[in-house]
């Protein structure tokens, strides 16, 4: 059993990383396997993210003077938290891909960007594209002005050209 400073320890500890987490994933893990629970954990950290088992009031405590307390006010069961100060959007697809394979994983809130979300909000948050498309369709949009006015004026030049090469062959040009 842990010693009273070191439960101090632990809830500091999660204090810290509440604190700089912005996306919070609160979720139940009751029957799950350790081989699960690992194939979770590395599936978290793929998704840029944290994973911890917490106790109720631990993590109630820890909260206080954070802003995410509304999260963890009426925390039941076996708890385990899912956080991210990155991408959410990339968090929740993985907890959601996680889930479906893993029944006994289970989705019982979130917060994202300081609000609090159902688990509706949370299938909604895991069916948007993630920043990297994001990034890849705005650099798309931005570029394909750009393109379509080089593929223009390469056109007029190289109709000019076909028009000279045709009139060349059909000996059009008198010298």
């Amino acid at each position: 059993m842990k010693k009273r400073a070191d439960k101090l320890k632990d809830g500091v500890n999660l204090h810290k990383e509440l604190e700089g987490a912005n996306h919070l994933f609160l979720t139940g893990f009751a029957k799950l396997k350790v081989s699960q629970d690992n194939e979770l954990r590395k599936t978290v950290r793929q998704a840029g993210g944290s994973y911890q088992v917490v106790k109720n009031n631990v993590v109630q405590k820890a909260a206080e003077g954070t802003g995410k307390e509304p999260l963890f006010e009426k925390l039941t069961g076996m708890n385990s938290l899912a956080y991210t100060s990155g991408d959410p959007v990339a968090l929740a697809k993985a907890l959601t891909v996680y889930a479906k394979t893993n029944p006994a994983f289970v989705f019982k809130a979130g917060m994202v960007e300081g609000r609090v979300v159902d688990l509706a909000g949370i299938q909604e948050i895991s069916s948007l594209p993630s920043k990297d498309e994001l990034y890849a369709k705005i650099l798309w949009l931005i570029n394909s002005p750009a393109q379509r006015l080089v593929t223009t004026i390469n056109g007029v030049g190289r109709n000019l050209a076909v028009v000279i090469d045709q009139g060349v062959k059909e000996n059009k040009f008198q010298a």
